[in-house]
């Protein structure tokens, strides 16, 4: 028995010596690791990323041949063949050739994986490299520092926001994960923040209608959130930071396999703030406190010939609130001490299948289900929403056309408990749409698409697009888009103003789908300097027309938002430009600027869009300085002045906001394995928009308008207690209420 036992034990020893291993290191042409690039195993479907010191390896292997795919946003892909003998070590060392920006795979702008440079729609790609420059404890938050985007808070109270494209209100902006409509309608409000950044592998932006490919909302643009492949994301990784505010932000991540077919991708973030602050004086907190929980499981199977799948899903939890300091939970919905207190419960399934036949066919879907109990002051907003989506589509190249046809389904079913909503409604959306790219010639491409819609509410929807490429050279490329968009549009989901109770809500006609017609000129290119420096300038000019545009008048009665078609139409037209720099000596640097000339006609008469600025501006500095493993980010942004609702003539707050600019710096240590210590200042020159206004809330004292007079019309009548005419509003708000605090956080990562 002994013997019988020795040799199994030698033999395992034997086995387990005998295999085999593969390492190396992966840098650029200047020799500089390439930390996070993506190593794949082709024949094994087993892939890891690089370390902070560009190291990978796999162990643990048998005896053959292995193709080895080396792939790095910014990078060429490489492919490596490496013959593997019984009990060999072998260590390579891999050089990516930079492509910068031009060579990256975008999905997001034809629906199907393309070059940036062939594209002929323009789509902006933002790296997990992009995040780390200013860590956020979610997407909302990282969004601003891209030009042209720019996150809008909405309320001085409970923060909600949404983001703005170009100029344009956060409703006109859909934002998908994987391609599929995740954040739309109710979670518009508060949905975004639930998004942490540990999921993203990058995000991709489209500014202009997407509508003949994603339908309604996708109007002003599209923000693409994709998710971190379940194969080649690390074993395991921890983001831990906190600030000088007492906020706290965890992200941990996980990969695991599940036989040998299905891998598993785990990630989990939470996040608190529970310190409450008054800087500003109002006895009203500056910032919201939160608490939110967020759980993402995601797996992707391995199927015969390559074939996608993968299926997803997500669990988001929010306890906020924000009113006056002395306000807690036992005065939640009372008429004592105001407070605005929202609890968010959230689920989203979301998949992708690739059918088993020669066409290249595939079928997607989500689901979320979002369920919101909140109160402002003693009114109760108690709202659900659900949306199953589902979506065909078929690529399929015959000569020189690319062909997308596909088909869609979308169900909505909403309910509050407001008076707007009798009974809950259900919409159903049923979409068919096709896109053909014609390839003219080596160089020049012209993209032919449209999509038509019916609703159940509205009836038929038709949104055409055109698309024209121009590549003068391998480095450039010039392109016109133009096309329409459509929006149905839920007004309670959309407008925090209306769920205040400060003001009631008049909807005067039956409101239609907003339209809008768009044409974007877009030119890209790459320069070599003598130097070895390398720049990429991207500049682009719009113009939008609306038409059935819903804008909230505030102006008509201080009271009131009065809702209807516009009478009228609505234009932006703008130039915003991008320019890369990356330099032989280890330094990057970015800046960009848009500049945006809206307008408004109703009834004949020409005014200026609230809370829409005039000019932005966002720049970077990043610069390694390896010897000492250690590099330093600067990044910032500006904004011109933008026009603030006011709530009378009297109102002495000022009409316009100033430029203000919000400016962060930080440094990271990276000299211990696996290991990043970082930390800095964010909003280092403390600004914040108090600074230029006597006031942000109108009668913070008085939040009930307990003391307010109103004449026989409604009108509220100028009284020693309330010399200007004003009732309780939090909605003068263009930017946060939050700051100079420092910052210091830790990573962790494995492989």
């Amino acid at each position: 028995m002994k013997k019988i036992f020795c040799v199994i034990l030698l033999t395992c020893v034997s086995l387990t010596f005998s295999q085999s291993k593969i390492s190396g290191s992966i840098v650029n042409e200047s020799n500089e690791p390439i930390a996070f690039a993506s190593v794949v195993l082709l024949e094994e479907k087993n892939g890891v990323s690089s370390d902070v010191n560009g190291l990978f390896e796999f162990n643990n292997l048998k005896e053959g041949e292995y193709k080895i795919r080396f792939s790095y946003i910014g990078y060429a892909t490489k492919t490596e063949k490496i013959n593997l003998k019984q009990n060999e070590t072998k260590t390579i060392s891999i050089v990516l050739k930079e492509n910068n920006t031009l060579n990256e795979v975008t999905v997001t702008g034809t629906l199907k994986p393309v070059s940036r440079l062939e594209t002929p729609v323009p789509v902006e790609v933002y790296t997990t490299a992009f995040l780390k420059k200013n860590p956020t404890p979610n997407v909302f938050e990282a969004l601003q520092n891209i030009n042209g985007v720019r996150p809008q808070l909405n309320c001085n109270i409970c923060n909600t926001g949404d983001i703005h494209i170009n100029g344009l209100e956060g409703p006109y902006t859909m934002v998908t994960i994987d391609g599929m409509p995740i954040v739309s309608g109710l979670s518009t409000v508060y949905g975004l923040s639930g998004i942490p950044n540990s999921l993203i592998d990058r995000i991709e932006v489209v500014k202009g209608p997407a509508s003949s490919l994603y339908g309604s909302e996708a109007v002003g643009g599209l923000i693409n959130i994709i998710t971190k492949n379940a194969i080649t994301a690390p074993i395991v990784s921890a983001d831990v930071f906190s600030t000088s505010w007492l906020e706290n932000n965890v992200d941990i991540g996980a990969k695991y396999k599940l036989g040998k077919n299905i891998n598993s991708l785990l990630g989990i973030n939470y996040f608190n703030y529970s310190n409450p602050i008054d800087n500003n004086n109002d006895n009203f907190t500056d910032v919201t406190l939160q608490e939110r929980i967020s759980i993402f499981q995601k797996f992707d199977f391995n199927r015969k010939e390559n074939r996608r799948m993968s299926l997803a899903g997500r669990y988001f939890y929010e306890d906020r609130w924000g009113g006056e300091i002395q306000w807690n939970k036992s005065y939640r919905g009372g008429n004592e001490v105001y407070g605005e207190s929202i609890y968010t419960i959230r689920f989203e399934l979301l998949g992708n299948y690739q059918l088993p036949v020669k066409e290249n066919m595939n079928l997607a879907f989500s689901y979320t289900y979002h369920n919101q109990n909140s109160v402002y002051g003693d009114t109760f907003y108690l709202a659900n929403q659900k949306i199953a989506f589902g979506q065909y589509t078929w690529d399929k190249k015959i000569q020189n056309h690319d062909i997308l046809l596909g088909s869609a389904f979308r169900y909505q079913y909403y309910n509050d408990n407001t008076t707007a909503t009798e009974e809950p409604e259900k919409t159903k959306i049923y979409s068919v749409f096709l896109q053909d790219e014609i390839k003219l010639s080596e160089n020049k491409s012209l993209l032919l698409g449209s999509r038509y819609d019916y609703n159940n509410n509205h009836g038929s929807i038709f949104t055409p697009r055109i698309a024209y490429k121009w590549k003068p050279n391998q480095n450039s490329v010039f392109r016109i888009n133009a096309g329409t968009g459509f929006r149905v549009v839920n007004l309670f989901t959309e407008e925090h103003a209306a769920l205040t109770g400060s003001r009631d809500v008049i909807i005067t006609e039956d409101l239609k789908p907003e339209k809008s017609y768009n044409i974007n000129v877009n030119y890209l290119t790459k320069v070599h300097f003598e130097n070895g420096s390398v720049g990429v300038f991207d500049i682009s000019s719009w113009y939008t027309y609306f038409n059935n545009q819903i804008i909230p008048d505030y102006d008509t009665n201080p009271n009131e938002i009065i809702y209807s078609n516009l009478d009228g139409y609505v234009q932006t037209l703008g130039i915003t430009a991008n320019a890369d720099f990356i330099f032989p000596f280890g330094l990057k640097s970015s800046v960009g600027i848009t500049y945006l000339e809206p307008k408004i006609n109703r009834d004949n008469e020409t005014s200026t869009p609230i809370l829409t600025e005039k000019f932005s501006g966002t720049w970077s500095l990043g610069y390694e300085i390896p010897q000492w493993f250690l590099s330093f980010d600067y990044t910032g942004t500006i904004y011109g002045p933008m026009r603030l609702p006011l709530l009378s003539d009297l109102d002495p707050r000022p009409e316009y906001s100033p430029i203000w600019s919000i400016q962060n710096i930080q440094f990271t240590y990276k000299r211990i394995a696996n290991f990043e210590l970082y930390g800095g200042v964010k909003n280092l020159f403390n600004w914040t928009p108090n600074k230029s206004t006597p006031f942000l809330i109108a009668r913070p004292h008085d939040p009930f308008d307990e003391n307010v007079t109103y004449d026989t019309n409604g009108n509220v009548v100028a009284t020693p207690d309330n010399p200007y005419a004003l009732t309780f509003d939090p909605g003068y708000v263009y930017g946060s209420n939050q700051g100079i605090r420092m910052f210091l956080g830790i990573r962790y990562t494995l492989y």
